[in-house]
């Protein structure tokens, strides 16, 4: 005789500790909340009892009036929009130059052979050694900053993108083939459109190095810019100055990284669906 299985009213959601856990909307900005709090407590506790000078470890209060010091004297809101500007720049001129060239090497084998050897080549090459060059064809003019970070960030966007249109499961590509689709119908329909959710992580993702190369773009004779501000701090050991800036380019990244995924929500929410 065998036991009846009891009626379910639903599918069963796993635990928040299982292997692709469930959590809700409130269990997950509360781990958020306590991932960015915790560390921030850890660092007033060493500052105040660990017996480190303020020169080296400034609390966080110390660091926090230094950024009001900063926002109402001494032109933060500048140097945050020249920084945003700079970055923003690099990242849009490298985008618009790497997705073309990204799908076509994903797409076409003797692309592939023709200009990915050459751009691993060249990405491993640091952007720090091309200021001399950049200052010598550029000059020191918003060109050059911008050039730095075009540099820093748009061959690892190549291959990233070209890696998204390479990883199109091959049944849709067939599936279009028998149907008859043009070369061009082929790019545009069935491996843009398949890529796209991807490639816009890609643009997140390098987003975030775009901000890393601000501090190497600002060395190319900046007067202004929050890497620049965290260098001339360094040269008179304005430890709290570099504490802010870090912070502040943090916290914009940030701002932009959760830009990016409500975008990724709002135009792809199939892709956030859990099986």
């Amino acid at each position: 005789m065998t036991t009846p299985i009891p009626a379910t009213t639903g599918a069963r959601r796993p635990g928040i500790w299982r292997i692709a856990g469930y959590l809700s909307r409130r269990q997950y900005w509360l781990f958020a909340a306590l991932g960015l709090l915790l560390p921030f407590v850890a660092w007033g506790l060493v500052s105040a009892y660990g017996g480190v000078d303020s020169v080296f470890l400034p609390g966080p209060l110390q660091v926090l009036q230094r950024s009001v010091t900063w926002l109402l004297e001494d032109d933060l809101l500048q140097d945050a929009g020249i920084s945003i500007y700079r970055v923003l720049a690099g990242f849009v001129l490298s985008a618009v130059l790497a997705l073309p060239i990204g799908v076509l090497i994903g797409a076409f084998r003797p692309v592939e052979a023709l200009l990915e050897p050459l751009t691993d080549f060249i990405r491993y090459m640091p952007a720090v050694a091309f200021i001399p060059l950049v200052m010598l064809w550029f000059g020191i003019g918003e060109s050059a900053k911008i050039s730095i970070i075009f540099i820093g960030t748009f061959f690892q966007m190549v291959l990233m993108i070209a890696e998204n249109v390479r990883l199109v499961p091959m049944a849709q590509i067939e599936a279009a083939l028998t149907m008859g689709a043009t070369r061009n119908e082929m790019i545009s329909l069935v491996l843009g459109q398949s890529a796209r959710p991807a490639i816009l992580d890609t643009f997140r993702i390098t987003m975030g190095w775009a901000w890393t190369y601000l501090v190497v773009a600002e060395l190319v004779a900046a007067n202004s810019g929050l890497g620049y501000a965290i260098l001339k701090a360094q040269r008179f050991l304005k430890t709290d100055t570099i504490f802010a800036g870090i912070i502040l380019i943090g916290l914009i990244g940030l701002l932009m990284d959760q830009g990016f995924r409500w975008l990724h929500r709002r135009l792809y929410p199939w892709a956030h669906l859990k099986g």
